[in-house]
């Protein structure tokens, strides 16, 4: 395993002349993007949600386009429409900002079902139907949703089925004392956020990112760890403050994200500790608990590290 450490190594060194400290955020942004899947974003308002997603396309050479959401946005406002040429008589396709490597569906939560589900298309299979015709999407098509958890007012709630389409669910918190005072000094010493273009990155060499998606698939897996990862989903839906557990799709997921994690680490095998790992940016938002669980003031990740411990690993 050679590609992915490299990358990961160049992605965490890029950003850190942007993003002070949040490196388990940078390494889960760089899963997605391996995956080739979505990344859902959370975090309250001022912590570089929309900054970090701009930096990273930046410095992985990828076409970047941003939606900003609202409550009058339109399907149409994001996928495009056929436009009547009055001089020729014909359509043409005006095409949407959907129609990049890299979307920022900024504050999804803040537009409506109709516009929320014409992105289900496009997530799920890298394809978007216009007017009854259908138009491929980028081989890179990835989409970084960003959402506020504490404000509600206004904002329509993701379905299961949208939630489950994201890969990884990341949460950014609060930078500690002293990153806070390390951004504080960046923009003493004339760090602008708004010309980026000013700050000197150094992207990735091309085809690094093909040739560490293809490394993932070099991880061997023993089958007891099979065994491990269907049971770890599996023991979310019948776990007692669980209303609604993961999917095949979520053990999927998890596949696919441990042995991405286990590359990142420059193994060519998979362990147990790098399921665990995986385990909660995959699960968090696919899980409903139940209302119990929210009176008692139980939180996802603190239910998914009960299923971890309550699951036998194997030896």
């Amino acid at each position: 395993m050679e590609h992915l450490p490299a990358l990961a190594t160049l992605v965490r060194s890029g950003l850190s002349k942007i993003i002070v400290g949040q490196q388990e955020v940078i390494d889960q942004l760089v899963v997605v993007l391996v995956c080739s899947g979505h990344g859902l974003i959370e975090g309250v308002p001022g912590l570089a949600k929309t900054l970090i997603v701009k930096s990273l396309a930046r410095l992985c050479g990828l076409d970047f386009q941003r939606v900003q959401c609202t409550a009058d946005l339109m399907p149409a406002d994001v996928t495009g429409t056929n436009i009547f040429n009055l001089s020729s008589s014909t359509f043409s396709l005006h095409r949407g900002p959907i129609f990049t490597d890299l979307l920022l569906v900024d504050e999804i939560n803040r537009t409506s079902p109709r516009t929320q589900a014409a992105l289900l298309e496009s997530m799920e299979e890298r394809q978007v139907t216009i007017d009854g015709t259908t138009y491929p999407l980028s081989g890179s098509f990835s989409v970084l949703a960003t959402q506020n958890p504490v404000e509600f007012e206004g904002t329509y709630p993701l379905p299961e089925a949208q939630l489950d389409r994201f890969l990884l669910k990341i949460l950014i918190t609060y930078p500690s004392a002293a990153e806070e005072v390390q951004i504080l000094t960046q923009y003493e010493q004339g760090f602008d956020p708004h010309h980026l273009e000013k700050i000197a990155l150094d992207p990735i060499p091309a085809g690094l990112l093909a040739a560490a998606r293809q490394e993932i698939e070099k991880v061997r897996v023993e089958p007891a760890l099979y065994s491990y990862l269907v049971a770890l989903v599996r023991r979310t839906r019948d776990w007692p403050a669980i209303a609604l557990g993961g999917s095949s799709r979520a053990i999927v997921a998890l596949f696919f994200v441990a042995r991405a994690f286990a590359a990142m680490d420059g193994r060519d095998f998979l362990l147990p500790d790098d399921v665990k790992a995986a385990a909660l940016p995959v699960l968090r938002h696919r899980l409903l608990l139940k209302p119990e669980a929210d009176l008692e003031g139980l939180t996802p990740d603190q239910v998914i590290a009960q299923v971890i411990s309550a699951v036998e690993v194997p030896k």
